[in-house]
């Protein structure tokens, strides 16, 4: 279904709810720069980490498109788990799960406060820049924490420069990119004023210096496009 959630006025703040549920997977193509290589290049580095028995956690798995794409490349067994607090996302997640034979696991969670088994890959698309930044540090060690001894956390943001500038000409690069994906210039406004305060972007520096400080001993992007970018941090 196509992604029609902001040609009308908006009367509140982003909502991860059913109407942008419907057309999460089309607001996702359309909106985040070569969304599917990033997540071709996130299923790379899982499924050469995933062993027998391995367990990989999806923190914001929403539809649960990677999960399903692991799913079908995964040749050992391994555990699959997607946490989400959007019910609305995971009936969609489920509705695909069973429609793909996929053996994924989706749960309602809180990811700040959900108790993790030891694992050997995180993944995060976009979901770290939603969690506030008083607890993403927090978020960020119990992630480090929870992984075994070289496992990985891979994980996609949107970012900023503290050049001005420079940031400013990065954001209309982005914007140039959502024009060609067919949504009007105000489309555009409406999703930035109901994001405002919502989404709260760092720097590609303070994400790697975030990983650094809270159990990481290595993180450095892996594909950058603009101002998108994804992440691999190693314990």
């Amino acid at each position: 279904m196509n992604d029609k959630v902001f040609t009308k006025p908006i009367e509140k703040q982003f909502e991860f709810n059913e109407e942008v549920a419907v057309v999460f997977d089309d607001m996702l193509n359309r909106s985040v720069p070569f969304y599917k290589e990033s997540q071709k290049i996130t299923e790379f580095f899982a499924l050469k980490q995933l062993k027998n028995g391995g367990l990989l956690y999806d923190l914001g798995c929403s539809t649960a498109s990677l999960l399903i794409s692991i799913s079908k490349q995964l040749k050992p067994h391994a555990k699959l788990i997607g946490l989400d607090n959007s019910e609305a996302m995971l009936e969609q997640a489920r509705k695909k799960c069973e429609a793909y034979g996929a053996d994924v696991e989706v749960k309602y969670a809180d990811i700040l406060e959900y108790k993790y088994e030891k694992a050997d890959v995180f993944v995060s698309n976009y979901t770290l820049q939603f969690v506030r930044p008083l607890v993403r540090e927090k978020l960020i060690d119990k992630i480090s924490s929870a992984l075994k001894k070289e496992g990985i956390f891979i994980f996609s943001e949107k970012v900023i420069s503290h050049h001005t500038k420079l940031n400013k000409d990065l954001i209309e690069c982005y914007y140039e990119f959502k024009k060609e994906q067919g949504y009007s210039e105000f489309e555009i406004g409406q999703k930035r004023e109901a994001l405002e305060n919502i989404l709260v972007p760092y720097s590609e520096e303070e994400n790697i210096k975030m990983a650094l400080e809270n159990g990481f001993t290595h993180c450095e992007v892996i594909f950058r496009w603009a101002n998108f970018t994804t992440f691999i941090a190693i314990k």
